[in-house]
């Protein structure tokens, strides 16, 4: 019987924290697919890019090793894009981010939109700024989308069963979607040799 091949996922971190509310909800995300599927997950923390990526007024501008993380956004199989919410939308280094991003790389791409912020009022930022942009890309956002308040979370730690049920639900409903693009994205050979820089 032919090895699984694993989802490639890159989560674009919005937050610019080491530890925080966003990558709390991401981290229960990855956990709740990881408990469907086998996959392979790479992390990109724009604040941490550096001037390499700061500068950059184009993607020719770019550091090297910048334009790797770039790429591994591009060519995942799900991304998960995850911010918090400051003055009612996501920061400027999550925008500049995806402002490097090729216009079509993310066409037909999954993508799950995760936020957090200090009031359920911020959510409007799921469906009022980020919706907008990955419609931009003509990306497939999942049906679902994720948000948390501060009174969700101790610390950075996510209690609230309904936010955890919302995240199942989305996962659920594009299953057969995530396990056929795992299947036929790259042969399992190739995906084993990349998994291993992801992990």
């Amino acid at each position: 019987m032919p090895e699984t091949a694993p989802l490639r996922v890159v989560i674009v971190n919005g937050s610019p924290s080491e530890q925080s509310k966003t990558m709390g909800l991401a981290d229960v995300a990855i956990g709740t697919l990881q408990g469907m599927m086998p996959v392979a997950v790479r992390r990109v923390d724009v604040y941490r890019l550096g001037p390499g990526f700061t500068t950059a007024v184009d993607r020719d501008g770019v550091a090297p090793e910048v334009d790797d993380e770039l790429r591994a956004a591009e060519q995942a199989d799900l991304l998960i894009a995850a911010t918090p919410v400051f003055r009612g939308s996501y920061p400027g280094l999550f925008k500049h981010f995806f402002d490097l991003i090729e216009q079509y790389a993310l066409a037909g791409k999954p993508v799950l939109l995760l936020a957090t912020g200090g009031g359920q009022h911020h959510a409007l930022v799921l469906d009022h700024a980020l919706r907008p942009l990955f419609a931009f890309f003509q990306a497939l956002t999942l049906p679902v989308s994720v948000f948390a308040s501060a009174g969700d979370f101790d610390g950075t730690t996510l209690l609230n069963p309904r936010v955890y049920g919302r995240i199942q639900t989305a996962f659920e409903d594009v299953e057969g979607l995530l396990r056929d693009r795992a299947a036929s994205q790259t042969s399992t050979a190739e995906r084993t040799s990349m998994s291993s820089a992801w992990a």
